[in-house]
């Protein structure tokens, strides 16, 4: 369907396009890591554009916190009839457990008759010297990090591809998958291969209308990051000198790169990475 200029000399009445690219009106998300910080802020700013979404996460149920946000959502006032209003649902799931993930998935179909994003953001992050790195904490950080994204876009992907959902998924990297730095190489091994996996991803799932993209943060002040931090009292301006803004990111300074990849706004983008990293 044609838009903006195009439409204007096909003799389409004048209508305000621009914004409705956005709108996620009875789309269906699923987001891992869905109970807290970005996570749960990326759910958050879906469902303010109207979309259903499924927050999956370890705990068996979510915290007062998470039912402060899915109240928060469930009362936001109508600005456009065209951009409705989303809500907020809790899963308990483990990214790990490849059949658990695709038994997720359908039972969102199952519930909403549909399934057109996901954001697999579900991660872990360790600081440990590369010669003293244990096995098993190796394992794990692949295994969350990797194999966890990997199962959440083929739970999705194949619910998408059985019912013909030209749908978004997002993979949650990070700038540490393009740069490196000291005592992170477990984290860093597995964002880089994040950041694989959406471009191969992208290349196979193409041709079914699948578009698949990633994102990388720079470093981002959430409850995971803040463990890092509270044990070393200079690392965050440390840190912060690293790039041109000089600051820590926000989790809601994801929004807008997240909303856009989700909708049909970015319709022609696939297998690419957007830094959201204050240029570093």
């Amino acid at each position: 369907m044609p838009a903006g200029v195009e439409a204007v000399l096909a003799g389409a009445p004048p209508t305000r396009s621009a914004i409705h690219l956005f709108s996620l009106v009875n789309r269906v998300a699923l987001v891992t890591g869905g109970h807290r910080g970005i996570g749960l802020e990326l759910a958050l700013a879906m469902a303010e554009l109207g979309a259903i979404v499924y927050c999956l996460d370890l705990p068996a149920a979510p915290d007062n916190d998470w039912f402060k946000v899915k109240k928060y959502a469930a009362e936001m006032p109508d600005v456009d009839d065209q951009l409705g209003k989303g809500r907020l649902e809790y899963m308990c799931g483990d990214v790990t457990n490849q059949q658990e993930m695709w038994k997720a998935s359908e039972a969102i179909v199952e519930r909403e008759g549909r399934i057109d994003i996901a954001i697999a953001n579900a991660g872990i992050t360790q600081t440990i010297g590369c010669l003293e790195y244990p096995a098993e904490d190796f394992k794990k950080i692949l295994d969350i990090n990797v194999s966890g994204v990997l199962f959440t876009a083929q739970a999705v992907g194949r619910q998408m591809e059985r019912l013909g959902i030209p749908g978004s998924i997002i993979l949650i990297a990070s700038m540490n998958g393009s740069v490196a730095n000291r005592h992170w190489m477990g984290y860093n091994t597995s964002k880089s291969a994040v950041l694989q996996m959406g471009r191969s991803l992208a290349c196979e799932l193409a041709p079914k209308g699948i578009r698949v993209n990633t994102i990388s943060p720079g470093y981002t002040h959430t409850s995971m990051t803040k463990m890092v931090l509270e044990d070393k009292p200079t690392l965050e301006a440390e840190l912060s000198a690293q790039n041109p803004m000089g600051r820590f990111g926000r989790p809601d300074e994801l929004r807008g790169v997240a909303l856009w990849l989700a909708s049909d706004a970015s319709s022609f983008c696939t297998g690419s990475d957007i830094r959201v990293d204050g240029g570093q």
